[in-house]
């Protein structure tokens, strides 16, 4: 239940959750723009223009682009399987989907570095068969689809448990294949909650830097990430650039919270809707 305060403490309290926000959150923010924007538009464009930039952009729009699919049609198969079978090993499956949660990303970046790279037999076997998967862009897309699996499906498994399978179940002694049951009868209840797993899921995709960081070989041109970018640019003094790219990550990320808020909106307003129409019927 919300209160306004009304007690001094109430109203210390809130004033250090604002300079918090405000110290660490917004000027930060505002230092980056501000920052990119220093040497006007002009040097601004110059740095959008740059083919370090473009490439970084592109290869950071490509991977999420590839990620967030993927990630959407597992995390609905896992959520699926996890809700409706009983199982040998389900309890297993469960906990493994947040071993990405608990696993640091340049742990994981390692673990695919070792496994896939140069240096090992199925490296090595790849390699005599030019196909490369580490310091290219299927590795980075690898690690990145590693650290985002759970988004989806962590999102939709309590929705699905909270839904039950009678209506599934209704549908099937009507007649309806598995097909026509998830596209009339599953998708439009977990709807709004699967796009709220897709923004959370390329959010992370565009802004992962640790795992990317490790399996990428930082070659520029070639498999810099904007987040990677950032810290080159940064390393080779280059401030403007760096800002401008960070600035473009910044934007990515209020894109991202403000479709979060208005999903997370939606997705309470449907909780209303279906208790007002349970309580009336």
């Amino acid at each position: 239940m919300r209160k306004k305060p009304k007690s001094t403490a109430d109203r210390l309290i809130l004033a250090l959750g604002v300079v918090l926000v405000l110290g660490l959150l917004v000027v930060p923010l505002l230092l980056i723009f501000s920052k990119a924007l220093g040497d006007g538009l002009p040097a601004l464009w110059s740095n959008l223009q740059e083919d370090y930039m473009l490439h970084a952009i592109g290869l950071t729009l490509f991977v999420a682009v590839l990620t967030v699919p993927l990630n959407m049609v597992f995390g609905i198969l896992l959520a699926w399987c996890l809700t409706h079978y009983q199982f040998r090993g389900r309890r297993l499956l469960s906990t493994l989907v947040d071993l990405p949660y608990a696993v640091s990303p340049v742990v994981a970046g390692l673990c695919y570095l070792v496994v896939y790279g140069v240096e090992s037999s199925l490296g090595q076997w790849l390699s005599a068969r030019d196909i490369q998967l580490m310091f290219a862009w299927p590795g980075i897309l690898m690690v990145t689809i590693f650290v985002t699996t759970p988004y989806v499906a962590r999102i939709l498994i309590p929705i699905m448990q909270a839904q039950g399978s009678d209506a599934q179940a209704a549908a099937l002694s009507l007649g309806a294949n598995g097909w026509q049951i998830f596209w009339h009868v599953t998708l439009p209840d977990i709807k709004w909650a699967l796009l709220y797993g897709v923004v959370l899921t390329n959010a992370r995709a565009i802004g992962e830097f640790g795992a990317v960081s490790v399996v990428s070989g930082t070659i520029m041109n070639q498999t810099l990430t904007l987040s990677l970018l950032v810290d080159q640019l940064n390393n080779d003094n280059k401030a403007a650039a760096a800002f401008t790219a960070a600035a473009l990550l910044a934007i990515f990320a209020m894109v991202s919270v403000m479709l979060k808020s208005l999903l997370e909106w939606r997705v309470a307003a449907g909780r209303r809707r279906n208790q007002a129409e349970a309580v009336q019927g």
